[in-house]
C-alpha cells in the first residue's frame, strides 16, 4: 500500500542581520589623527562616520517616542554611496550597505536585501564573523522568495567556513530541500536539528516530530516512522498520531495491529471523521465481529460523523444481517430501501421481513422491488414473493411468481423454479385436502347441540 502523507509546515524566516551602533565603529584618530591615505581599512573616517551616525539616528531614534524616518534615511544612504561609495575602505563599504540591508529588511523589500547582502559577499576583507552571517541571512532571504536553490547554496556556504553548528541553518537546509522534493537530503538535516537542540537541553515541540515523521511517511520509511509516532503518543497523546499509527501498520501490512490501533482509536474518544468510522466498522465486521462494526456505524450515524445515506444504511444493513439481528436491520434497511433509486433495497427488506415471518409485508416489499426494476437477481426477487405468497396460501400469485422467475432465470434457476412450482402445486392439494376435511367435520358435527 501506498501512503504519501504530504507535509504542509510554515516557517517563520528569523532574518539576521549585522547591526552596527556607533559605540562600535572604531574612528581614526581617537588617540592620534592620520591622514586619511593611511587609514585603517578596519575603521571610519569621520566624514562617514558623521553620515553613518545620522543615519542611525533616523532609523532608530535615541527618543522611543520618535517613529523612524526610513524615507529620510534611505535619501541618505544612497547620498552617501553616490558621494563616497567608490573612494571608501572596505571596512566602510561593509558598514554602508549594512545599513542597506536593515532598510530593506525594515521596509520587507527581500530583493533588495539580497541583493545588498551579495554585494557584501564581495568584499574580499569582509569580517569573517559577518561572512558567516551574511551566507546565513541570505539563506532565509532566499528561503522566504522560494530560491530553494539559492537558499541551499548559501546555507553549505555558511557550513563550509562555519567551525560551529546552527539549528537555524539545519532547518532552512531541510526545509529547503524538502520544497525542492529531495527528501533523503532533507532528512538528516532535521535529525541534526533535533539532536542538536536536545543537546542544549532545549524542548522539542510535536510539530519537529511531526516534521520528521511527515519525511518517513513520504520516503515510506514506516518502520522508522512506527518507532517515532509510538515516541509521540507517549509524549502528545494527540489524535493525529493515533490516526497515523493504523495507517503505518497498513503501510507494514500488518492488518491486525492496524485494527487493533484504530479500535483503541475509537476507544479513546477521539474519531471523529467518517472514513475511519467506516474502515472501523468494516474491519471488524471482515474478522467475524459483524454486530460491533454495526455498533459503531451506528453509532457514527446518530452522530451525525457519518452521512445517513442509501450507501452507508445498506452497509449497517449488511452488518446487522450477518449479525442475524434481523429486527435491528429492519430500520436501516427500510430507509436504505426509500433512498435506493434500484428496487434491490426493497428487495433487502423484503428478505428481512420474510425472516420475521411477515409475509404480507414480505411481499409487499419484492412487489415494490420488482416494480422498480434495475434489480441485482429479478428472477431470485420472484422466487422470495412466490415463497411469501405461498405462506400466505395464495397459490395462484405464488404460482404465477414462480413462472416469472423460470423465465428470467439462467438454466439453474429455471429448474429451481420449475421445481417449486411442482411443491405448489402439492401444497395447494394438501391445503384443499385439509379443507375439504374441515368442511366435512364441520358438516358432521353440526345436528349435535352445543355442549352446555
Amino acid at each position: 500500500m501506498r501512503i504519501l502523507n504530504k507535509l504542509k509546515l510554515g516557517f517563520l524566516a528569523a532574518i539576521l542581520s549585522v547591526v552596527l551602533l556607533p559605540s562600535q565603529f572604531v574612528m581614526a584618530g581617537e588617540e592620534q589623527r592620520a591622514p586619511p591615505q593611511a587609514r585603517s581599512a578596519g575603521t571610519l573616517g569621520p566624514a562617514v562616520m558623521r553620515a553613518i551616525t545620522e543615519i542611525q539616528e533616523l532609523m532608530q531614534p535615541e527618543d522611543e517616542e520618535d517613529e523612524p524616518d526610513l524615507v529620510q534615511a534611505k535619501i541618505e544612504l544612497d547620498d552617501l554611496y553616490e558621494r563616497r561609495f567608490e573612494r571608501m575602505n572596505d571596512f566602510e563599504k561593509s558598514t554602508l550597505l549594512n545599513f542597506y540591508t536593515n532598510y530593506y529588511l525594515n521596509t520587507e523589500d527581500y530583493p533588495g536585501a539580497i541583493g545588498i547582502f551579495q554585494q557584501m559577499l564581495e568584499i574580499e576583507t569582509l569580517r569573517a564573523d559577518i561572512r558567516l552571517r551574511t551566507h546565513r541571512s541570505l539563506g532565509q532571504l532566499y528561503a522566504s522568495e522560494e530560491d530553494w536553490q539559492g537558499s541551499i547554496d548559501n546555507y553549505e556556504q555558511w557550513r563550509i567556513l562555519s567551525d560551529t553548528e546552527d539549528e537555524i541553518v539545519y532547518r532552512g537546509l531541510s526545509y529547503a530541500h524538502y520544497q525542492l522534493e529531495n527528501f533523503e537530503e532533507a532528512k538528516p538535516f532535521w535529525i541534526a536539528r533535533m539532536e542538536l537542540l536536545l543537546d542544549a537541553g532545549e524542548t522539542l515541540e510535536r510539530e519537529d516530530y511531526s516534521y520528521l515523521n511527515g519525511l518517513y511517511f513520504t520516503l515510506e520509511d514506516f518502520e522508522s516512522a512506527l518507532d517515532l509516532t509510538k515516541t509521540m503518543i507517549v509524549l502528545y497523546d494527540n489524535q493525529t498520531d493515533w490516526q497515523n499509527l493504523s495507517a503505518i501498520y497498513a503501510g507494514l501490512e500488518n492488518d491486525d495491529r492496524g485494527l487493533q490501533a484504530l479500535n483503541l482509536y475509537y476507544l479513546k474518544g477521539m474519531m471523529d471523521d467518517d472514513t475511519r468510522y467506516i474502515n472501523l466498522a468494516q474491519s471488524l465486521a471482515g474478522i467475524d465481529l459483524p454486530y460491533s462494526g454495526g455498533k459503531i456505524l451506528a453509532e457514527g450515524i446518530e452522530k451525525e460523523i457519518v452521512e445517513k445515506d442509501e450507501e452507508n444504511l445498506t452497509r449497517l444493513t449488511q452488518m446487522h444481517l450477518m449479525a442475524n439481528e434481523f429486527d435491528e436491520a429492519l430500520e436501516p434497511a427500510m430507509e436504505a430501501a426509500e433512498a435506493d433509486e434500484t428496487g434491490n433495497g426493497y428487495d433487502t427488506l423484503g428478505y428481512i421481513r420474510y425472516v420475521l415471518r411477515d409475509y404480507e409485508g414480505a411481499a409487499e416489499a419484492f412487489r415494490t422491488a420488482i416494480d422498480k426494476g434495475d434489480l441485482n437477481d429479478r428472477s431470485d426477487t420472484l422466487m422470495f414473493l412466490s415463497r411469501a405468497m405461498l405462506e400466505l396460501q395464495n397459490f395462484d400469485e405464488a404460482e404465477e411468481a414462480a413462472r416469472e422467475a423460470a423465465d428470467a432465470g439462467d438454466e439453474r434457476g429455471r429448474k429451481s423454479a420449475q421445481d417449486f412450482m411442482r411443491a405448489i402445486d402439492g401444497r395447494r392439494s394438501y391445503y384443499a385436502t385439509i379443507s375439504s376435511r374441515k368442511a366435512d367435520a364441520i358438516d358432521f358435527y353440526q345436528p349435535y347441540p352445543p355442549l352446555q
